[in-house]
């Protein structure tokens, strides 16, 4: 998932996609321990999906406050 597509998402969207991301990256986990993992870059995959998620709505966050400071005038 690129950046450009979580920016259109909603914020529940965003965090409902955050939550499934996480639920995945669990059963790969169990999965890889078990030996059943078939793609093991499915994992490094799925964490920077998620590394990318939490970025991407963390400077959401952080836009509104930048917006309300005035600069020097």
């Amino acid at each position: 998932m690129k950046a450009d597509e979580i920016r259109e998402l909603s914020m529940e969207e965003q965090q409902r996609k955050l939550n499934e991301l996480r639920e995945e990256l669990f059963n790969l986990r169990f999965q890889h321990e078990t030996g059943q993992l078939e793609n093991p870059q499915k994992l490094k995959m799925t964490k920077r999906d998620i590394a990318r998620l939490a970025t991407v709505m963390r400077a959401a966050q952080s836009e509104p406050e930048t917006d309300n400071h005035k600069t020097g005038e």
